[in-house]
C-alpha cells in the first residue's frame, strides 16, 4: 500500500507540548515500524503558543509520514481529534495523547485486537500513573458514563484508541465529547474490545486537565444519553412527561371541578387548584415542545441528507445498472 493511502492513520492533537515532541515522534515511529504496515501521523497543533509548531515543521520536513495540521487558535480537544479524524487517510485511524503518558508501544496490540474483528478498541489504564486526586474521580465518572450510557467500560477517559475509519467519519463530536467516542458510535452498532495499556507519568509539561473538565464532561453526558436514547425520537421523551403531567393536572382540576359543582365547595382559595393548572400547562407546553423537537430532528437529517441507520455490509454485492441492463433475457 503506498504512502498516499496508508493503513493506519495516528492522530495525536498537542497543545503546547514542544519539549515532549521530538520524543513521541521517535516513540511512535519505532512502534509503527514493528506492525510492518503503512502508516502516517497527523498531529493537530491545537493553538499551541509555545514553538510546538516550529518543531513539528521541522519533523515534517524530516519525514514524509508525518502531516502537522494547524488551527488558528485553540478549540479544546475535542475539535482537535475532530479535525485530525477528517483529514486522516488510513483504514484504521489510532488516537492518542501528546504528553507520552500514553506509550506507543502499545500501538500494534490495539491494531491486532482490531483485525480479530472488532470496529474500535479502546484501552485501558489499568496501572494508572496519576495521583488520587484524578484517579478517583476518573474512577466515579467512568461508573456513571458507563451506567447513563449502557456502554461499559472501564475507562473512558483514556485517549489511545483504535478505531475503523468508516466509524470516525460518521462522528460528529462537540463539546469534551471526544472521551464518550464509544458511547456516540454505540449508535451505529459497532463492536467494541478493552485492552490494557501502559500509562506513564507526565515528566514534561503540564496538564491541561482539572476539576472545570470534570464538570464540563458531566454535562455533555446529558447530551449523550438523550441523543442516543431519544436523538431521533424527541417526542416520545417529551411527550411521555408532558402526558403524565397533563393527565395529572386533569385529574386535579376534574376532581376541584366535581367538588364545586356537586358539593357546593369553594375551590378558589387551594393550593391544589393552582397546582392542577400548573401542571395542565406543563404537560401541554411539553407536548407542544416534542412536536417542534420532531420537526427540528426531521429538517436535520433530512436538509443533510443525514440517514437514520447505519450499513454494515450489503450481501450480495448490488449488480451496476449498466451491467444489468447487459445482462440478455432469458
Amino acid at each position: 500500500m503506498s504512502v498516499l493511502t496508508p493503513r493506519i492513520s495516528v492522530v495525536i492533537p498537542v497543545y503546547n507540548e514542544a519539549e515532549n515532541l521530538a520524543d513521541l515522534h521517535r516513540e511512535l515511529t519505532a512502534s509503527l515500524a514493528s506492525v510492518g504496515q503503512s502508516y502516517e501521523i497527523v498531529v493537530v497543533d491545537d493553538g499551541s503558543t509555545d514553538s510546538s509548531f516550529e518543531r513539528l515543521r521541522a519533523i515534517e520536513a524530516a519525514d514524509p509520514r508525518v502531516r502537522v495540521l494547524r488551527l488558528r487558535r485553540n478549540f479544546g480537544q475535542t475539535a482537535a481529534f475532530s479535525a485530525g479524524f477528517d483529514h486522516a487517510r488510513g483504514e484504521i485511524v489510532v488516537t492518542s495523547d501528546g504528553d507520552l503518558q500514553n506509550d506507543p508501544a502499545d500501538i500494534p496490540r490495539l491494531v491486532a485486537k482490531l483485525d480479530e474483528g472488532y470496529d474500535m478498541v479502546c484501552g485501558w489504564r489499568r496501572r494508572r500513573r496519576d495521583p488520587i486526586s484524578k484517579r478517583v474521580p476518573s474512577w466515579i465518572a467512568n461508573r456513571i458514563i458507563s451506567a447513563a450510557t449502557g456502554v461499559h467500560l472501564h475507562d473512558y477517559g483514556c485517549s489511545l484508541k483504535a478505531i475503523r475509519s468508516e466509524v470516525v467519519k460518521g462522528l460528529r463530536l462537540y463539546g469534551e465529547m471526544h472521551r464518550f467516542i464509544p458511547a456516540v458510535a454505540s449508535w451505529m452498532g459497532v463492536s467494541l474490545a478493552e485492552e490494557p495499556v501502559s500509562h506513564r507519568p507526565r515528566t514534561r509539561g503540564r496538564s491541561k486537565y482539572g476539576l472545570g473538565r470534570t464538570v464540563r464532561v458531566l454535562l455533555d453526558l446529558f447530551t449523550v444519553k438523550f441523543l442516543l436514547a431519544y436523538g431521533t425520537r424527541p417526542a416520545h421523551l417529551f411527550g411521555l412527561w408532558g402526558l403524565a403531567s397533563g393527565g395529572a393536572g386533569f385529574l386535579i382540576l376534574a376532581y376541584l371541578a366535581y367538588i364545586r359543582l356537586f358539593e357546593d365547595t369553594a375551590i378558589a382559595g387551594r393550593p391544589l387548584l393552582l397546582l392542577g393548572a400548573v401542571l395542565f400547562l406543563f404537560g401541554v407546553m411539553l407536548v407542544n415542545f416534542g412536536l417542534v423537537a420532531e420537526m427540528l430532528v426531521r429538517i436535520y437529517h433530512e436538509s443533510q441528507g443525514k440517514p437514520i441507520y447505519v450499513v454494515k455490509e450489503l450481501t450480495p454485492p448490488a449488480i451496476p445498472r449498466e451491467r444489468e441492463r447487459a445482462r440478455p433475457a432469458r
